[in-house]
């Protein structure tokens, strides 16, 4: 008797809490209550074992203990189909987040994010803490209730809401220390002064030489000199981590709240570095009447970033990059040639690390504020209103400084001003105003106990407005720091203001849903949406998505039903279209802007057409979805997971087509094709199960397969990542092949002195020999030589083609959870295979341009280190022109020399990415109970954490997750002066009462 009385109260308490208990035949003598996951669907919930769409959830308690600033980073390895990239190793780094591919040649292909039902642009500004479950959409089952918005998938967070009883609290503190995880390898003091060397007899300039370095008859006391090691002192710092998150929750029947506040903080690794997070989230629920269900919600979110940080997409120029000069400065101190004098600096050939940072100073504040409502009646028996009403406002202030050593203050200012600092003050002001009505009807009371029929109408409305305010001051003194000129701003020149006032983004939406189960065997799931959107014209506003999916549940029928060791077994198919209107506001009419400009005489604003051609035809883009999956859950539950095969097809896509000599940079238009077809494996074992102690695993892998259908007409086309003008187009986008494929030359290694005869005393290429002089410049032994694809005798523009691809071919990740007694032990993995990586940063640390400033007395990486590089002086220091003798010398070398007129790219940069990570490791001791009561609490748990703890790669650069120029999907997987990742340790405790 004893034993059922706890059975019954278990089961209250969990339909307390919202969670479905429902009985699960085996045999028609025995019903076992069961626990059914109830999982966050658009605009509603539903049982995880009726879901007819590709859906995936993750738990906040599994994301709350790593030390990450976004909880995006959190999701990595977790979730089969979601490709998260963290791009760089600041703080503020952008998130790349993708589900089954994207679709978007130039358009962003993230999903819709969505917390608490109101629409963000992003997880960055939800604390990890307070969330409750992350539900992924994937198929258009599930997302085309969405409508234009759901084409990428669609991303649910749901926050910890108001609980009613017994007030309760919990607390999480940590505290962590991150290092610097790896830095590029450079020459040391002698083999640099060494290489200076020949660099000057090369240039025929040895007094570039001599003016700065020990003669060469000294050279070897360079040898004993320690190395300055200026990536330790520019990203060396001990970034120290805390954070500190605070929950109450209570009530009682008729009144609960929850209150939530975190703080999160990181020093950062990087001098004069920062990030600070506060968080506060109140939810309060309120039943007046039984029929009636009242809430209301206010999230607050308010984050200052301080220093360079993550590298701008929007850059003036790549000069200006936050690793660079920390990499290419002298490992030995100079007089004359390295000084933290600003004006001796900028006179001079190299910009000292310190000052760079200095010059690049930024300090940013995000705020936001969101306020929702929420009314629920129950108009009759399994009749349900509900309305959702809210408001987000996002104010981002973004005061950029430009030191004299920038790119910018010596190109963009007015002549008189070059040269002189500059402050860039951006305002952003964004408001969003959601209502959305939905009516709920359950038909069981009239169809029986075989038949279940629910149908969901409704309706939405979004508005978004913005505003931005840029500010922009030329000509302070000389000696003004980026404190000085935030707060003296009047000492500077005022060049403009400019207050744009966007149009604003409207967006009415009707839709429907139709959930349909015959003998909780047979489930069809139907959705339509229409959305008219302001972003186009009338004609062509309306866009309509529909949507149907079926799924049969094998393991109720006869013939699965006696097999003890099936639990769940069903197979799903689902058919859809979402859309995407993802382009600026005012793309459709003639639009006008203000400029400033430094070139017209006693003119320096005007009023032009913008930089985009209108196009009054734009419509939708639209992703037609097809999706067949199988669930499984064995062994009573102990073997559980998904397996699922998808199509993805998105035509009409909007892409902003370049369009030279008209005065424009692109216009957006409707035209191409891509498609993505995959397949995703999930499963999850709990392996051991006991009262001291268990084990449990889970894996999951995607298998991605991206392809051009239509680029409009053409048969291809080529674009730049811009970290270099010399090199040009350096991506391809091609019919037949997928998004994110390198261009170049391929590497052949290098001239050798066989390839040459010596013609009074000049090398001429001998009969057969590709003469690659108009690409890496004029050819000698020693010289980089590359592949003659089309076999005309020359290397040129026409030897470019396909040298990589950035898309993996599969990506994954495995968990381990342990308990023994009272500890808890959780790791989690990740890795990517397949992908490569366009290391930029071997190109330019391994050339040395043949103009000063910009290559001469740059440090090199180790790939051209003494031994490894082609050398031209004997142990003398005298150039060697003998044909023999220079080959005898390089006998045992392998590279070619780093003296070249330009940087090339070649598939020598184009390296393999693939890689495993323990991304994350954690070791908790709970106390014992009775000790914890005697102190007033419920539960205390320490814990200690790595993360990013180890990685195995054959990748030679600093992390082959990276993405530096990612301003457009076209160009992914540079690593050009990245911010560099690091490895963290926490300490934490976890405490409720």
């Amino acid at each position: 008797m004893k034993n059922n009385t706890l059975r019954v109260t278990c089961i209250a308490a969990l339909f307390f809490m919202g969670v479905d208990v429902v009985a699960q035949k085996k045999d028609s003598a025995l019903k076992e209550r069961q626990i059914e996951e109830v999982v966050v669907i658009g605009y509603g919930t539903a049982r995880k074992s009726d879901l007819t769409g590709a859906v995936a959830t993750v738990s906040g308690n599994s994301l709350k203990q790593i030390p990450v600033s976004n909880v995006a980073e959190a999701l990595t390895g977790k979730i089969a189909g979601v490709q998260i990239t963290t791009t760089e190793g600041s703080p503020d780094a952008e998130i790349s987040l993708k589900v089954r591919g994207g679709g978007s040649i130039t358009q962003d292909s993230s999903p819709l994010i969505i917390v608490d039902g109101f629409p963000v642009s992003g997880m960055s500004e939800v604390s990890p803490s307070d969330i409750e479950n992350i539900t992924v959409l994937k198929d258009a089952s599930s997302t085309a209730i969405y409508g234009s918005r759901g084409a990428y998938g669609v991303v649910l967070i749901t926050t910890k809401g108001a609980k009613g009883g017994k007030i309760s609290g919990n607390l999480n503190s940590f505290v962590g220390y991150k290092f610097l995880a790896k830095k590029i390898d450079v020459l040391s003091p002698y083999d640099y002064a060494k290489w200076q060397y020949e660099d000057a007899l090369l240039l025929g300039n040895v007094n570039s030489y001599n003016q700065y370095f020990l003669p060469w008859n000294q050279i070897d006391q360079y040898k004993s000199y320690t190395p300055m090691d200026w990536q330790d002192r520019i990203y060396g710092n001990t970034g120290i981590v805390n954070s500190n998150d605070f929950a109450v929750r209570g009530g009682n029947d008729k009144t609960s709240f929850s209150l939530n506040f975190a703080r999160y903080k990181d020093d950062g690794i990087m001098i004069g570095s920062g990030f600070k997070r506060d968080n506060i989230t109140f939810n309060l629920k309120n039943k007046p009447k039984n029929n009636l269900d009242l809430s209301f919600t206010f999230r607050y979110s308010n984050t200052d970033i301080k220093g360079s940080g993550a590298n701008e997409q929007k850059e003036f120029s790549n000069t200006d990059g936050r690793l660079r000069h920390s990499v290419g400065y002298s490992p030995i101190d100079i007089p004359a040639l390295t000084t933290d004098d600003t004006d001796e600096a900028v006179a001079g050939y190299l910009t000292n690390p310190y000052i760079a940072v200095a010059d690049n100073d930024r300090l940013q504040n995000r705020k936001t504020f969101t306020i929702q409502g929420g009314f629920g009646w129950t108009i009759i028996k399994n009749l349900k209103f509900q309305s959702n009403i809210g408001m987000d406002f996002y104010n981002y202030h973004d005061n950029r400084f430009y030191g004299r050593s920038t790119y910018y203050v010596k190109n963009k200012p007015l002549q008189a001003y070059q040269g002189l600092a500059a402050l860039i003050m951006t305002n952003t002001e964004n408001q969003s105003f959601r209502i959305a009505n939905t009516l709920n009807y359950d038909f069981k009371e009239l169809l029986g106990n075989d038949h279940s029929l629910k149908l969901m109408g409704g309706m939405e409305y979004n508005n978004f407005s913005s505003t931005v305010l840029t500010n922009t001051i030329h000509g302070f003194p000389k000696s003004f720091t980026f404190e000085d000129a935030v707060n003296l701003t009047s000492q500077g020149k005022w060049f403009s203001v400019d207050n744009q006032n966007l149009q604003d983004d409207r967006l009415l939406s009707f839709f429907s849903r139709l959930n349909y189960d015959f003998m909780n065997r047979y489930l069809l799931t139907a959705t339509f949406r229409g959305d008219g959107s302001s972003k186009f014209n009338p004609e062509k506003r309306w866009g309509f998505f529909p949507s149907v999916a079926a799924a049969w549940k094998m393991s109720e029928e006869s013939f699965l039903r006696d097999v003890s060791w099936i639990r769940l077994l069903k197979l799903r198919a689902s058919y859809g279209q979402a859309g995407n209107n993802n382009i600026p506001t005012g793309q459709t009419i003639q639009m006008y802007s203000p400029f400033t400009t430094t070139w017209v005489n006693n003119v320096s604003n005007y009023w032009a057409p913008g930089n985009y051609m209108f196009n009054p035809d734009l419509k939708w883009e639209t992703t037609v979805s097809q999706n067949a999956g199988l669930d499984y859950e064995f062994f009573n539950g102990r073997l559980t997971g998904a397996i699922d095969l998808y199509k993805n097809n998105t035509k009409d896509l909007l892409i902003a087509f370049p369009t030279p000599g008209t005065g424009y940079d692109a216009q957006f238009r409707n035209l191409g094709e891509t498609q993505n077809k995959g397949l995703e494996v999930s499963l999850n074992f709990d392996a051991i199960k006991k009262k001291d102690y268990s084990l449990s695993l889970g894996f999951n892998i995607s298998f991605n397969k991206n392809e051009i259908l239509s680029l409009g007409g053409l048969d291809h086309h080529l674009w730049t990542s811009n970290w270099s003008s010399a090199v040009g187009y350096d991506y391809i986008t091609n019919i037949g092949m997928p998004l994110g494929l390198m261009y170049g030359y391929q590497n052949a290694g290098r001239y050798e002195v066989s390839d040459f005869d010596l013609v009074n005393g000049v090398y001429k290429l001998k009969a057969g020999i590709a003469d690659a002089s108009a690409i890496v410049g004029a050819v000698r032994p020693g010289s980089m030589k590359l592949v003659d694809i089309n076999g005309d005798g020359k290397v040129d523009a026409n030897d470019r083609g396909v040298i990589g691809d950035a898309n993996p071919k599969h990506t994954g990740g495995f968990t381990l959870n342990a308990t023994v007694k009272n500890f808890d032990l959780t790791a989690v993995f990740n890795w990517s295979y397949g992908n490569q990586v366009y290391n930029a940063n071997k190109i330019e640390f391994s050339t040395t341009p043949q103009s000063s400033p910009s290559g001469q007395y740059r440090n090199l990486d180790t790939f051209m280190a003494d031994g490894i590089r082609w050398t031209n002086i004997d142990a003398g220091g005298n150039l060697v022109t003998d044909p023999g003798e220079l080959a005898a010398l390089n006998a045992n070398t392998s590279m070619w020399s780093p003296y070249m007129p330009r940087y090339v790219f070649s598939d020598w940069a184009v390296e393999d990415g693939s890689f495993l990570r323990l991304n994350t490791v954690s070791l908790g001791y709970s106390l014992p109970a009775d000790f914890v009561k005697t102190i007033g609490l419920t539960k205390l748990r320490l814990y200690v954490s790595g993360y990013n703890v180890w990685i195995w790669t054959k990748y030679s650069g600093m992390d082959p997750e990276v993405s530096t120029r990612r301003q457009t999907p076209l160009t992914p997987a540079v690593d050009y002066s990245g911010f560099p990742k690091s490895r963290q340790v926490v300490f934490g405790a976890n405490l409720s009462f």
